[in-house]
């Protein structure tokens, strides 16, 4: 009956594969395409930061103090700067040497920069560079550097420098919010975080893991699900590091739990209704099935058994209209109908045994009479000839001795070897080896088997092994799907010669099978004793 409320549950549970397998590959696609649009959104206002920061420094070029390297006018003319724009904190000119000409924060000038990787680029680059994650020595804070050459009459006389703050980066990124468990990152080309939400205490100055360097100068922008540094499994948008102004890395990960809560909880909510319909449906069909499946069916498999033991009357009973109801009726009529065609064949059987018993007694007295009519006739005047006659007639009755014994109409082909050599062994029996595949035979061919057997036996002790006190003879046997192949070899025997005529017995041998079998019976008298072959069908033809 379970199986029964399984197979009405299946197509349910199917259904909700499907679409839980469907839902959740289009979530995937979603939530992909939300976190490739956040990271493309990050990544332009990042762009126009930068932006920014260039044409603040194009601006910043053309003050005649800053353009005059005026260390005293400069000063205070990068401190109006700096104070109206929000993402610095400083601002700073520095000679071709690298040395501080005047900053906005009114440091002494002199002070050394030309260590800085964003100096020694400036100076060979005409273009704006954006440096990467640095501790300001004048503002002792974490920025990121952006410079640009200072020309005078298209020679270079210096370098513009300023630092976007990191923590209004920061700032920033949490102002535009982002998703429960959701996370935005900006790194620069050396992989080293600059901004992140959520956590920036703890990741702002690190790397990023080596496993994800390679997204940061990607050929293309991407998706692909990843477990962040602080062990969230997040399905991942990134941008790489390409063009003018998008120098730097930015992800957005979107938290794979939170995106796929609600299926969850459709999912959950669908399995428990499975589930609640399953034990009603196991319930429901134990109550029907006990009553209207499982007690017939038992009652049948019951009456079965008893049938099996032996109590030809047990009967079910059964009788109605719905299925196992006439299923029981139509077993108690096919019991009925088996129990009088046993005792048909019951009857059948004793009047086959009586008829066999008659014929092998009539058999057994023909040939009794025909043996006894031999002796009569042949004894006085040719007692040899009467001698071989009475051997070839017991051999023939053996045969009839062998089917009559199990009342068949066919025999072992060893066995009717063994029966056929039985008068011939005597003390011989180590001397005579008999193997083969079973084989069953004919009745027609256990007949003629027999009496070739026993004619080259009585060969073999007249004349062959069995004549003297070292002959051996190895008889074997095989079939294949047409024929039987039977081997007769006589070794360490007197000497063979081969008769100048053939006699009876060769002839009796060679006639012995019907033609119908296509019987090839093959003579070969070599030195070491007889070598006889007998192949012929294992059917008769008809």
């Amino acid at each position: 009956m379970a199986a029964v409320a399984v197979a009405a549950l299946l197509p349910v549970v199917a259904l909700l594969g499907y679409n839980e397998f469907s839902t959740r590959h289009l979530r995937d696609l979603e939530v992909g395409a939300q976190a490739a649009q956040a990271a493309r959104q990050a990544s332009s206002e990042v762009e126009r930061i930068l932006e920014g920061m260039h044409s603040l420094l194009i601006a910043t070029a053309t003050l005649p103090s800053v353009e005059a390297l005026d260390r005293d006018a400069c000063g205070p003319a990068l401190k109006r700067i700096a104070a109206q724009v929000a993402p610095i904190r400083t601002i700073f000119v520095l000679d071709i040497s690298g040395k501080l000409v005047c900053d906005s924060l009114g440091t002494p000038a002199g002070r050394d920069f030309s260590d800085r990787a964003y100096f020694q680029e400036a100076l060979v680059s005409s273009e704006f560079v954006i440096g990467s994650y640095t501790i300001s020595r004048l503002s002792e804070s974490a920025v990121l550097p952006v410079a640009m050459q200072l020309r005078r009459d298209g020679t270079v006389i210096g370098v513009l420098v300023t630092g976007v703050r990191l923590e209004w980066l920061d700032q920033r990124l949490k102002e535009r919010g982002v998703l429960k468990g959701s996370a935005v990152t900006i790194a620069d080309r050396d992989g080293v975080i600059l901004a992140r939400d959520p956590f920036p205490e703890r990741f702002v100055g690190t790397r990023i893991p080596e496993a994800f360097q390679a997204l940061i100068h990607a050929s293309q922008p991407g998706v692909m699900e990843v477990v962040s540094q602080d062990g969230t499994s997040r399905i991942l948008g990134y941008e790489p590091i390409r063009g003018r102004f998008n120098r730097l890395y930015v992800s957005a990960g979107a938290s794979r739990d939170e995106a796929f809560a609600p299926i969850n909880r459709s999912t959950a909510i669908g399995i428990a209704s499975i589930l609640a319909g399953a034990l009603l449906a196991f319930a429901a069909s134990a109550f029907v099935g006990n009553k209207f499946i499982l007690r017939p069916i038992f009652g049948i498999l019951d009456v079965l058994e008893r049938w099996r033991k032996g109590e030809v009357n047990a009967r079910t009973g059964m009788a109605g209209k719905d299925e196992l109801r006439r299923v029981g009726s139509a077993l108690d009529s096919l019991l009925d109908e088996l129990y009088d065609r046993q005792r048909r064949t019951e009857r059948l059987q004793t009047d086959k045994d009586l008829l066999v018993g008659e014929l092998r007694h009539r058999i057994k007295n023909t040939l009794t009479v025909v043996q006894a009519i031999a002796r009569q006739s042949f004894r006085p005047v040719a007692p040899a000839e009467y001698s071989q006659f009475s051997d070839r007639l017991m051999a023939l009755a053996n045969g009839y001795d062998l089917l009559f014994s199990d009342s068949v109409d066919e025999a072992s082909m060893g066995d009717v070897v063994d029966r056929a050599l039985a008068p011939h062994i005597g003390a011989s029996t180590s001397r005579i080896s008999a193997a083969g595949t079973p084989i069953p035979l004919p009745s027609q061919m256990v007949l003629s088997l027999s009496l070739v057997i026993h004619e080259l036996a009585t060969n073999a002790t007249k004349y062959g092994a069995l004549s003297n006190d070292t002959g051996r003879i190895d008889i074997k046997w095989r079939g294949t799907p047409d024929r039987i192949e039977l081997s007769w070899i006589e070794t360490e025997g007197p000497p063979v010669v081969a008769p100048s005529r053939e006699g009876f017995g060769s002839r009796l041998i060679r006639g012995a099978f019907p033609s119908g079998c296509r019987p090839i019976a093959d003579f070969e008298f070599a030195p070491g004793g007889l070598i006889f072959t007998l192949v012929f069908d294992r059917e008769m033809a008809g």
